[in-house]
């Protein structure tokens, strides 16, 4: 399995796997039922310590997006229970409104915003398109 890790990326090893792993999935790269590799194979793989990739697996477990099977494997979830409609909107209203607040000290204008936002909404489409291909 590849993902994209970047040691000398401000942002921990462990969240750039499970950011990862959240991205395929949303792509539709890795689908329900898809196996995933062990902990220490996939370390192996990334060439980085197995008790990154145990954090990172704990995180997506929680977050209900991998399944561990105990003597069968880790999968991706085949039923996440959808959060109510109000649950979902707070959820991503609280993330649009840090995005505000970093576009507001990087000196974003709205219209800026809006562009960027349409930019990489056509951007993630085509993406998703390529990568269910």
């Amino acid at each position: 399995m590849w993902l994209p890790i970047d040691p000398r990326s401000p942002k921990p090893v462990y969240q750039q796997v499970v950011d990862a792993v959240k991205e395929a999935v949303a792509k539709g790269m890795l689908e329900p039922g898809d196996r995933m590799p062990a902990v220490r194979e996939l370390a192996s793989q990334l060439t980085i310590n197995h008790n990154t990739v145990a954090r990172a697996y704990q995180e997506l477990e929680r977050d209900r997006v991998i399944e561990v099977l105990r003597g069968r494997g880790t999968f991706i979830a085949t039923s996440r229970p959808c959060p109510d409609r109000d649950a979902r909107v707070r959820a991503v209203a609280a993330r649009i409104r840090e995005l505000l607040i970093e576009a507001h000290h990087l000196q974003m204008n709205e219209e800026e915003l809006l562009e960027l936002f349409q930019v990489t909404l056509r951007e993630w489409r085509q993406e998703r398109r390529q990568a269910q291909a």
